[in-house]
């Protein structure tokens, strides 16, 4: 999508696009949307498309509000794309396209997915415990490097309804990529994905959600911003969208508290 922009003549209007594409959900944010309403809410209808169509909502927001400050200011320019002309596909061009995705998730998950993921076991494995470096497990994972590392963080998420270390530490791991999100949550229960209960109240799970959903992109994603528009902007995106998705998740958690959902 980020890429896609380079089709636009105006080139305020192209910085808006890619300032603005990366609130978009995107499929790696579908699952966490997906455990997070069956786990926590039982698949109530609502939970899902009010989650989704809000990082919409953000994309609006975002552009007006960013399109009266100086570097989106700029003429309106019409966009035309022509499109090609639409038939039934080949069996064989199906084959082709489902191969060349599935392996670049292939690619994906052998490399960044699962380097992350061995990186947070090793971290919720082991700590310090009584002075000594040992296997922690999940008896003593108080006290494991994640959770330490988890702890520093943990204050900034505190107004937003989860301030515990298992949350905030899955928010970080998920900056690399956004499937970091599930197998953290998946390794910090032990699997069992009915324990999420154990580390968020019904509003503190949705405001997680709203946070995750609309918080920085993937690492990917900035570096594809980079190279498009330079690293001011994609520095820019960065802090934005933590800002956003941290002043929406706590305007989330405060409604939640005054209707007595807390």
């Amino acid at each position: 999508g980020i890429m896609a922009s380079r089709t636009i003549e105006s080139e305020s209007a192209r910085r808006l696009t890619v300032m603005t594409t990366t609130f978009m959900p995107c499929s790696a944010k579908l699952p966490i949307i997906a455990l997070i309403a069956t786990a926590i809410f039982g698949g109530v209808w609502w939970v899902a498309p009010l989650a989704y169509f809000m990082g919409i909502a953000a994309i609006i927001v975002s552009g007006i509000i960013l399109r009266k400050t100086r570097p989106f200011m700029g003429k309106v320019t019409p966009y035309v794309m022509e499109l090609p002309e639409y038939r039934l596909p080949r069996f064989v061009d199906l084959l082709r396209s489902m191969w060349d995705r599935a392996w670049a998730f292939i690619k994906k998950a052998g490399t960044i997915i699962l380097l992350a993921t061995i990186v947070v076991w090793f971290l919720s494995g082991y700590g310090i415990y009584e002075g000594q470096f040992m296997w922690v497990g999940e008896d003593l994972m108080d006290y494991s490097f994640l959770a330490y590392f988890g702890n520093a963080f943990a204050w900034i998420f505190a107004p937003l309804g989860f301030n515990n270390w298992e949350c905030a530490s899955t928010v970080i791991t998920g900056l690399i990529a956004k499937e970091n999100v599930i197998s953290t949550i998946t390794q910090l229960v032990g699997g069992n994905l009915a324990l999420l209960t154990t580390l968020f109240t019904p509003l503190a799970a949705y405001t997680f959600l709203v946070f995750v959903l609309l918080y920085t992109p993937c690492v990917m994603a900035i570096i594809t911003v980079r190279n498009e528009l330079g690293g001011k902007y994609a520095a820019v995106i960065v802090v934005l969208q933590c800002v956003v998705a941290w002043i929406v998740a706590f305007i989330v958690h405060g409604i939640g508290l005054l209707l007595g959902l807390g």
